[in-house]
């Protein structure tokens, strides 16, 4: 292979790299370095989808979650809840969008976005759930939700 075909393969996948950064961080605002960890306000800024999602830590390992204030709980797929080594308490019949289904009841240690935690949160495995972490009201009635200007902002009040 020659010079000049290595340097125009190395600035080709620089400019990949590049490129998928930014698509990246248009499409997912809401990075764990952005929020900060140290402010009991965290401000997430509305995905392209229409959605808030973001980076958050839950028994301080990072996984990806939506924000979903119309959720009764915190909803964690198998993948997740794998990878966090929840051990379910109870199996539960559940109603959802989907239909019926069977979820099992977990006890989370802490659940943090930015530097808003709340400890002791309920939440169930869904089996059938395709997405990571669905963040609903057990965690997000605990505290101040604000919608403005495609902002979202969350306020610890414990």
């Amino acid at each position: 292979m020659s010079r000049n075909a290595i340097i125009y393969a190395f600035v080709w996948l620089s400019l990949a790299a590049g490129i998928f950064y930014l698509i990246d961080n248009i499409q997912n605002p809401n990075k764990m370095w952005r929020l900060g960890d140290t402010a009991n306000e965290v401000m997430l800024q509305r995905g392209l989808d229409g959605h808030y999602r973001a980076e958050a830590l839950i028994n301080n390992q990072k996984v990806s979650v939506l924000v979903d204030t119309g959720a009764t709980g915190v909803a964690i797929s198998q993948t997740v809840a794998d990878k966090l080594q929840l051990k379910s308490v109870a199996a539960v019949r559940t109603s959802t969008a989907n239909g019926d289904s069977l979820g099992y009841m977990v006890r989370l240690e802490s659940v943090k976005v930015g530097g808003v935690e709340a400890n002791n949160v309920s939440a169930m495995i869904a089996p059938g759930l395709d997405g990571d972490v669905l963040l609903g009201m057990s965690y997000l009635g605990r505290m101040d939700v604000r919608l403005f200007n495609n902002k979202m902002t969350i306020k610890q009040v414990e």
